[in-house]
């Protein structure tokens, strides 16, 4: 089992609107993203800090598709 994510510090956006419908992410060398439906008991993805970086790039730039 994977251990990033001990003691990380988690943050929602200030856009979301509190119903479980959000991701959190903690930022750091590694950057770990989770779904706030489980309250801090379900999966975690952990990617490095550039490729998180990569990742938010290809979203903005509409790389990304379903």
């Amino acid at each position: 089992m994977k251990t990033e994510g001990a003691g990380a510090r988690w943050s929602t956006s200030s856009y979301s609107n509190g119903e479980g419908a959000c991701v959190e992410v903690a930022l750091g060398d590694t950057v770990g993203a989770r779904d706030t439906k489980h309250h801090g008991t379900g999966p975690e993805l952990w990617v490095s800090a550039d490729g998180w970086r990569a990742f938010l790039a290809g979203a903005v730039d509409g790389e990304l598709t379903a």
